[in-house]
């Protein structure tokens, strides 16, 4: 814990999404003040912007406890726990009002820019754990501020960084270029324009994860209904026994749902399956788009590309202090083992708390889905007990920062993003996206907003 002379400074909560406002509640209960700094207008900003998606986990499993009882003298209710939100009903039924619970305590608008140690840049070593943090923000029209703070917990997720459609990690050739016919988004079919930009053309997905599932659900829907919409699904792996998930076997019932509609979606016709196919360059042909692979082949005509290779986190503002990533996940060290795509599940992840998310920054988290890096395996639940951990640990309770209790829905279908040009296998799932790589804050990945899906 920080030093006498900073304790009375507020912990700086960056992102006011499902895992940051949890954060809140939790310091709250712990007689600490939080001061949650939101880029955008609204509680839930990233959430609203897949507010058609449905999530995997009901809301039995997406409300924090903490929250809950800060909500529960205003009278609020929780929805009935058995039913899956969309992510709009998400953001209004309980990230909104949770978020006018907190009042004063968050400011929206709040872009964070830099975060540092007061007087320190991250090569000096002298005092510096004495030093609280400097945040530094912009402000809607430009205005700049430094704000003090005893702690920093960097809960702003990783949906402001989309993957891109190149296999080797960067854009492809041209890809910049075609930008205004690639999106890297589930698309709102209920959405005139949106539909109108989909019905009767023939669009690439490129990804194989739950987000890829539902681009791929929703265009066979449109399929059925507009003649001509068709959709090539561009895997770089082949497909196996476990390319569309577990299936009725899997224990998030609406996340095998959606991989069972995807799979009919390819069934029936409204989608044709190109494997083994690494993305190197898109040409233009006319007013349409072409991809090339490593290879050599290239894909026919596309009208349009949805691009679905999961999501990163920013670390651009967090250049001046001290990090402990592990140099493939960019999830911190001792937690990267635990979550390592290749290897682990959604639910066959250690439960872990403020131990696994230390940084060589003392008072410095990574938490929510920005804690996972590129590892697509988070979960709400997940979420939630880091930064109760984290609360404990920053109010000096390290018995209760320790004690991290949590059990999860085992699934052995999520996974890694290893073996592009072979089939997967039991323990393989998603390009990019794995088994909940989709957006959101918790990303808790997206479903389909007709049948109960979503991440995990």
């Amino acid at each position: 814990m920080n030093a006498p002379a900073t304790a009375q400074l507020p912990v700086v909560v960056i992102g006011a999404g499902p895992v940051g406002l949890a954060a809140a509640a939790h310091l709250v209960e712990r007689g600490l003040e939080p001061l949650v700094l939101e880029a955008g207008p609204s509680a839930g900003t990233a959430v609203r912007g897949w507010a058609h998606v449905r999530l995997f986990s009901p809301w039995a499993e997406v409300t924090d406890p903490a929250a809950e009882k800060l909500l529960a003298p205003t009278g609020w209710v929780r929805p009935d726990g058995a039913t899956y939100p969309t992510g709009g009903d998400w953001a209004e039924q309980y990230l909104q009002p949770l978020a006018d619970v907190l009042g004063d305590r968050i400011r929206y608008g709040a872009t964070v820019t830099g975060v540092a140690r007061a007087g320190r840049d991250r090569i000096v070593d002298a005092d510096r754990d004495e030093q609280p943090f400097t945040v530094h923000i912009e402000l809607v029209g430009g205005r700049e501020e430094r704000i003090t703070a005893r702690a920093v917990i960097d809960a702003s997720g990783t949906w402001s960084l989309p993957g891109p459609m190149g296999a080797d990690g960067l854009p492809a050739l041209g890809e910049k270029a075609a930008a205004d016919r690639i999106s890297y988004r589930v698309p709102d079919l209920r959405d005139p324009a949106v539909r109108a930009r989909y019905a009767g053309k023939r669009t690439a997905v490129v990804g194989s994860g739950a987000s890829a599932f539902t681009a791929l659900a929703h265009l066979a829907e449109l399929a059925g209904e507009e003649r001509g919409t068709h959709a090539a699904w561009v895997l770089r792996r082949g497909i196996g026994a476990n390319t569309f998930g577990g299936g009725e076997a899997d224990q998030l019932p609406a996340r095998g749902a959606l991989g069972l509609r995807a799979k009919a979606a390819v069934e029936d016709g409204h989608a044709s399956a190109v494997t083994g196919f690494r993305t190197r360059a898109v040409e233009e042909d006319g007013d349409r788009l072409v991809l090339v692979a490593d290879d050599g082949r290239r894909l026919d005509p596309v009208d349009e590309v949805i691009v679905l290779t999961g999501f990163r986190p920013d670390l651009s503002f967090l250049s001046e202090v001290r990090l402990g990533l592990d140099e493939r996940l960019q999830a911190p060290v001792a937690l990267a083992p635990l979550i390592d795509p290749n290897i682990h599940s959604c639910g066959t992840v250690y439960p872990h708390g403020v131990n696994e998310l230390a940084h060589p920054e003392q008072d410095l988290y990574l938490v929510g889905m920005k804690s996972y890096g590129r590892a697509p395996t988070f979960l709400a639940l997940t979420g939630y007990e880091q930064v109760r951990s984290v609360a404990a640990a920053l109010a000096g309770d390290r018995e209760a920062a320790e004690r991290v209790e949590l059990t999860l829905p085992e699934t052995g279908v999520c996974g890694g993003a290893g073996l592009y040009d072979a089939p997967d296998t039991a323990s393989e799932g998603g390009e990019g996206g794995g088994c909940c790589g989709a957006p959101a804050t918790l990303h808790i990945g997206v479903g389909i907003p007709t049948a109960t899906s979503g991440g995990c």
